[in-house]
């Protein structure tokens, strides 16, 4: 039995950070996990930001509401479920993540939450576990999957060298450079092609 796991952001739907940062105008904000591999580092630079700016959870959300999946994503989502299992892992939060996969039809996600006050201010971020896409998958391969994966950024790395197969979809340069091994796609039908090349000599 086939799975196929995939990342949200950068692949699917725009970055929320990137779109918060040009709603706000606060250009640290567009740092993600494609310029950070350490996500306790960015996450911490991210809330302090927010506190110094006054933001809360409603300015996010705000411009979530705006946010479209990328142009063939829906469709994309469409024809993988109907070949395979699809699981969507992501470190956004399931406050940030809601309307999107809305949008996408409802795929299973697994991704983290927030500690939000009374008031709206984001206060802590709350991981799933440590490392959560890497578990995932080897949780999946005790299950006797054979997991096929895809993401685009460091913290994607983890989830694609445990994968059977994995790909680096749409990534930045700096990725591609310090992990070589994985193939490189940028379309949805050249990633389409690769997963049913796998699918199908299995």
């Amino acid at each position: 039995m086939d799975i196929i796991c995939s990342d949200l952001e950068g692949v699917f739907v725009p970055e929320i950070w990137i779109n918060v940062a040009k709603k706000t105008g606060i250009e640290e904000l567009k740092l993600t996990t494609r310029d950070i591999s350490d996500y306790d580092v960015l996450m911490k630079r991210r809330l302090s930001i927010l506190d110094q700016h006054h933001l809360k959870i409603q300015d996010i959300t705000d411009v979530i509401a705006t946010m479209d999946p990328f142009d063939g994503a829906v469709e994309f989502v469409d024809w993988m479920r109907s070949r395979s299992q699809l699981i969507v892992l992501s470190d956004t939060f399931i406050q940030f993540a809601k309307p999107l996969m809305k949008k996408l039809g409802f795929p299973t996600l697994l991704c983290h939450t927030l500690t939000i006050d009374p008031d709206g201010r984001i206060s802590n971020y709350n991981l799933r576990q440590s490392r959560a896409k890497r578990q995932t998958v080897l949780a999946l391969k005790t299950l006797y999957y054979k997991v096929i994966a895809f993401g685009d950024s460091y913290n994607d790395t983890d989830m694609l060298k445990e994968a059977d197969k994995g790909f680096l979809f749409r990534p930045p340069q700096n990725v591609i450079d310090e992990f070589p091994e994985f193939p490189v796609t940028r379309t949805y039908e050249e990633l389409k092609g690769l997963i049913e090349k796998e699918l199908t000599t299995r």
